[in-house]
């Protein structure tokens, strides 16, 4: 009975032992590849719903600090960044200190990223994994938001309104053939939309992107401010 026991636990030992070592290698794959400049599977297009963004700095700051992107020209979905993605997470900070950007290159992003703040910080996150020099990364940018249409009830609505995530994402996926569900992901915070994230292959067709549709926005309504005039 005692050698039953003893080789049911050698058994029991030997079966963990050997996850453990499954699970190691697995992490040590995936570290090899962590943060390695253009050693990712898809990009993100990730478009930022600029009234509630600028809803928020207002509720941050009493507009105390003026934001280029909440001043002047009215916007409504800009490009938030373009994010190199794993299959599982993602890339960061790949190249530190990151390449400095010229003042030619940042002016040349501000028509779609309305914000040197905001160019300036998605290249140092995420514009250094992508593996492209800074100057053909905006320009990734540019080509991706170009595959990108906006549904013509958000170009520039005047008027606040709610919405659910659903009929944000049915919009989008009408007036983008090949667009589906499982390529993109509405995103909101408490009370409002934040956004809409876009998987893109390399060549900037859509595909399939079980993580980030995973972490869509689940409210069943949300705020869509308007977009205000100058």
């Amino acid at each position: 009975m005692l050698s039953d026991r003893v080789r049911r636990a050698a058994q029991t030992a030997a079966i963990a032992c050997s996850f453990v070592f499954i699970f190691a290698i697995v992490a040590l794959a995936q570290d090899r590849r962590q943060n390695e400049p253009g050693k990712f599977d898809f990009y993100v297009l990730a478009l930022s719903w600029s009234p509630t963004y600028c809803e928020s700095v207002k509720e941050r700051t009493g507009n105390g600090r003026p934001d280029p992107q909440c001043n002047g020209r009215p916007f409504a979905f800009i490009v938030h960044g373009l994010w190199p993605q794993y299959e599982q997470g993602f890339p960061s900070y790949c190249q530190v200190p990151a390449q400095k950007l010229d003042r030619a290159v940042v002016g040349s992003a501000l028509d779609v990223m309305p914000s040197p703040r905001l160019v300036f910080h998605e290249w140092d996150r995420h514009g250094t994994c992508s593996g492209l020099t800074a100057q053909a990364y905006f320009e990734a940018v540019r080509l991706a938001r170009a595959a990108v249409k906006i549904p013509a009830a958000y170009v520039a609505p005047s008027e606040a309104s709610t919405v659910t995530p659903d009929a944000v994402a049915a919009e989008f996926i009408k007036a983008n053939p090949g667009l589906t569900r499982a390529n993109m992901a509405v995103a909101c915070d408490a009370t409002r939309l934040t956004g809409v994230r876009l998987c893109m292959a390399k060549d900037f067709s859509f595909r399939d992107c079980a993580d980030i549709v995973d972490h869509a926005c689940t409210r069943d309504k949300i705020a869509m401010p308007a977009v205000h005039g100058e």
